[in-house]
């Protein structure tokens, strides 16, 4: 395995360094790889092979939303075409984009966030310059983010031959994209209305006129929205769950606790307990909490090529060594910070993630209350 991140992620195993009065690691884990870090310090407090090339399922569409969010305002309509929805896996996750519609870039985001659509992932990709462009541009993207485990063949995560990822680098993916406005409130989001299929109308005054309804979609990430036998977790912030036959069930979460934001990958326990892939994640999690602090760190979360850290670590302490551009973008950013549709308030615990001024910054400037959803706002 790779030694991104230090040598001690290329070992085999579980690898941890307790010190006196730490926690320890849950005994029922099954995954086949996980990880456990902290998003503010890049600290990697435990893991399980973390560098397992394994495939990912849809937890690849957080490179997918880090590669692409940025290239089209959210406002933008786009018409699609019967070729934009051309080679969708059988059986793929759908959120019911419709051939002849228009929809805004924010619709299809939500689409790719809440129900991983791997239609609205096929239409952005369309619009990016096709699949293999945005193949293309998704490989380079994990390169400049040093996730060298990540083989990228579909952009929504679908199997494929030859596609991989690793635990290590989900992680990164999740950790850039949350620097983003838009990925944080999409991947927070636990409802939302989706635009329907224009119709005619039947009955009514409205005979004969066209119509066009919306509909609810509830994100499938069930530590955001609960389910049976599953309570949301509280804290949980996003990220992305993902779900095929070759994958199992993989899933990246970020959380924050008394200050504390973690960031926790499983791919694919095989315990058969129900929501598996969540509760052990659950238990990763609370185990982070709980040994913040208590453990040496076994690694990082190494920085993006192009990005200065000061520090050696993924990134350095807010207030540290920020240039005033930095500060600047922060303080624009919290401004920006709110709205958004069912979003959970104050995502990734007041950690604000920024690429300002050639630093890998993040910053603590917005208040997180308990997870708070707006399902009434649409």
């Amino acid at each position: 395995m790779s030694t991104v991140g230090g040598a001690k992620l290329g070992e085999a195993g579980t690898q941890v360094s307790l010190k006196a009065g730490a926690p320890v690691l849950p005994k029922d884990l099954s995954a086949r790889s996980w990880i456990v870090s902290d998003a503010e310090s890049g600290d990697v407090l435990a893991s399980h092979n973390a560098h397992w090339k394994l495939p990912p399922a849809s937890t690849l569409k957080m490179l997918f939303a880090d590669t692409v969010l940025p290239k089209f305002p959210k406002t933008q309509k786009h018409k699609v075409e019967l070729s934009d929805l051309a080679g969708i896996g059988a059986g793929s996750s759908m959120v019911g984009v419709k051939e002849d519609e228009t929809y805004t870039v924010h619709d299809l985001w939500l689409g790719v966030f809440l129900r991983s659509g791997n239609d609205a992932v096929h239409v952005l990709s369309a619009m990016n310059g096709g699949v293999a462009q945005t193949v293309k541009d998704m490989q380079a993207h994990a390169e400049e983010l040093q996730a060298l485990d990540t083989n990228v063949v579909s952009p929504d995560g679908y199997d494929a031959n030859k596609q991989v990822s690793s635990a290590y680098d989900l992680t990164l993916f999740a950790r850039s994209g949350l620097q983003k406005k838009d990925f944080r409130e999409y991947c927070s989001t636990a409802t939302a209305k989706f635009p329907g299929e224009t119709k005619k109308v039947t009955k009514g005054k409205d005979k004969g006129k066209k119509k066009r309804d919306s509909f609810e979609i509830q994100n499938t990430n069930r530590l955001l929205t609960g389910d049976v036998g599953l309570d949301p977790y509280k804290g949980i912030a996003g990220v992305k769950n993902g779900s095929t036959t070759n994958a199992g069930t993989t899933f990246t979460g970020v959380a924050e606790r008394d200050g504390k934001v973690l960031l926790v990958t499983v791919m694919n326990p095989d315990s058969g307990e129900q929501h598996a892939v969540y509760k052990e994640t659950e238990r990763l999690l609370d185990w982070g909490f709980q040994a913040s602090g208590k453990v040496d760190p076994v690694g990082e979360l190494v920085p993006p090529k192009g990005a200065a850290t000061g520090s050696g670590k993924g990134a350095p302490g807010a207030g540290k060594g920020k240039s005033d551009s930095a500060k600047n973008v922060a303080h624009a950013s919290e401004k920006d910070s709110g709205g958004g549709v069912g979003v959970a308030l104050g995502v990734v615990g007041g950690v604000l993630v920024l690429l300002a001024a050639g630093w890998f910054v993040i910053s603590r400037r917005l208040p997180l209350p308990d997870l708070v959803r707006r399902k009434d706002r649409h």
